[in-house]
């Protein structure tokens, strides 16, 4: 793997959980929140005199009520880029999205919710070689 490992964590889809990972060289951080219905992945910005929050873009991952019961044990995996740019989502070995912090994208399997004009300008869909960035 190219990159840092900074959380892995088991999990139970559809349980209330809320996972974060900051960048060690910067202030932009990522979470993983399941709501119990949904599941979402945040890309954010801390400010470094106050440590307050900014929200950049949120990606959708999941609809519990589209998951089997039997695949509702899942580890989950959060990967920094060895720049500390571009993050990543791991669940059961399989990527769902990618921010990358530098190009302002965030991008994700079904390409939910569109782009807003703030902060993801472009299409959002994953591609094989964001993914394959992590593992070169």
């Amino acid at each position: 793997m190219k990159g840092y490992l900074l959380k892995e964590q088991s999990i139970s889809i559809g349980e209330d959980l809320f996972i974060e990972s900051s960048a060690s060289e910067n202030n932009f951080c990522v979470m993983f929140e399941d709501d119990t219905e949904t599941g979402y992945f945040y890309g954010g910005e801390k400010d470094p005199g106050t440590g307050q929050l900014r929200i950049l873009d949120m990606v959708h991952i999941y609809d519990v009520a589209s998951i089997a019961e039997a695949e509702r044990h899942a580890s989950v995996c959060i990967i920094w880029s060895t720049d500390w740019l571009r993050c990543g989502l791991i669940i059961n070995n399989y990527c769902h999205a990618v921010f990358d912090f530098a190009n302002q994208g965030a991008y994700n399997r079904n390409e939910f919710p569109p782009p807003n004009s703030f902060w993801t300008k472009n299409e959002r869909k994953l591609s094989d070689e964001m993914i394959a960035f992590f593992f070169q």
